[in-house]
């Protein structure tokens, strides 16, 4: 196994390369802050075309775990971890778990796209360092359904800003992506009585949720353009972009993924087209809220139903921001997180 130390991007702390042929590992870690705690933030397996773009996109994201965990007002500071590839296998898993280790606590890991609860747990072999488990005595287990708990308040919250309805009925909802959180999302919209549309790679996903959520199923590019209220983007990141907005039909934009813009520029644009976008490292925080509880080995039960409830206060806050000072929703959110920073 070879680690290497590599340049950061200005403002990060660091950004690590680790690469085992032994075991078909080739990963990155980034860590953005620690000024508030360790770094905290998941790992996913994608299959990145080239080494620079795995770096990008590392970067963006560990440093949106910091403003995720400050907007949540979690004592961690922000990291991720990206494995390039499309495969993984246990001794790959248990080589990433040195690697983490290797950081002496600066970072903990938790799942994200591609990585289960159980893949964790054959990290956790291998490191002290590693969160999200289904077993332990601090055990927070897989965090997908509190992350889409906090989506669905803050949805519900920017609902009642933008289209004047304090609930949810009968409003039209875009899912992008049925993964762990846009399935369990799909559970609460429709439980709240919802009219979906869903979208994902996998069709047996979206034949269940037609069955189960009484859905209609939507073609992937065709997601955009759907005739809604909401669009919840619970893939990927950067689908919000010159090509997909120009789309968008919806009044309110509220989902789970990480770094939904790719561009600021594109926060101005939904700006001008007077779309309500929710922050979504502000939106999508329930699930390092869970994860942190481990992490702090706290047992209060209080201590996540708290920040959660606090996450549409925080939204609140953010849109009084916007309209005071005549700025998109995602330049509130940085200001308004970004002054918790120092």
């Amino acid at each position: 196994m070879q680690i290497t130390e590599l340049t950061p991007a200005d403002g990060y702390e660091i950004l690590h390369l680790c690469e085992d042929p032994k075991s078909d590992l080739r990963a990155l870690i980034s860590i953005h802050s620690t000024q508030h705690g360790p770094a905290a933030g998941g790992c996913r397996l994608l299959n990145y075309k080239t080494l620079e773009e795995a770096k990008i996109d590392v970067q963006r994201l560990s440093r949106g775990m910091t403003y995720k965990n400050r907007s949540a007002d979690l004592p961690l500071g922000g990291g991720k971890a990206v494995i390039i590839g499309q495969h993984k296998s246990p001794e790959m898993m248990r080589s990433f778990g040195k690697f983490v280790n290797s950081l002496t606590g600066k970072y903990y890991t938790a799942e994200d796209v591609g990585i289960s609860p159980c893949d964790m747990q054959i990290v956790a072999e291998e490191t002290n360092f590693v969160a999200g488990l289904e077993t332990g005595e601090f055990a927070s287990g897989d965090p997908s359904p509190v992350t889409a708990r906090g989506v669905f308040v803050c949805l519900q919250r920017a609902v009642e800003h933008r289209l004047g309805k304090s609930n949810l009925q009968d409003i039209r909802v875009a899912i992008q992506g049925l993964g762990h959180v846009g399935w369990h999302l799909a559970q609460l919209l429709h439980s709240a009585g919802a009219q979906l549309f869903v979208t994902d790679l996998n069709a047996n996903i979206i034949d269940q949720a037609v069955d189960l959520f009484d859905t209609k199923a939507v073609a992937l590019d065709d997601i955009y353009s759907v005739d809604a209220d909401v669009f919840a983007p619970c893939a990927l990141g950067a689908v919000l972009n010159s090509s997909t907005v120009p789309q968008l039909k919806v009044k309110v934009i509220a989902g789970a993924a990480n770094n939904q813009l790719s561009t600021p520029a594109i926060g101005d644009e939904l700006k001008r087209k007077n779309i309500f976008y929710a922050p979504d490292y502000v939106v999508n925080a329930g699930g390092i809220i869970n994860v942190a509880m481990e992490i702090l080995k706290c047992t209060d039960a209080s201590f996540a139903q708290t920040r959660l409830e606090k996450m549409t206060d925080t939204l609140d806050q953010i849109l009084a921001l916007a309209e005071s000072q005549d700025i998109g929703m995602h330049s509130a959110a940085d200001r308004f997180v970004g002054a918790q920073l120092h």
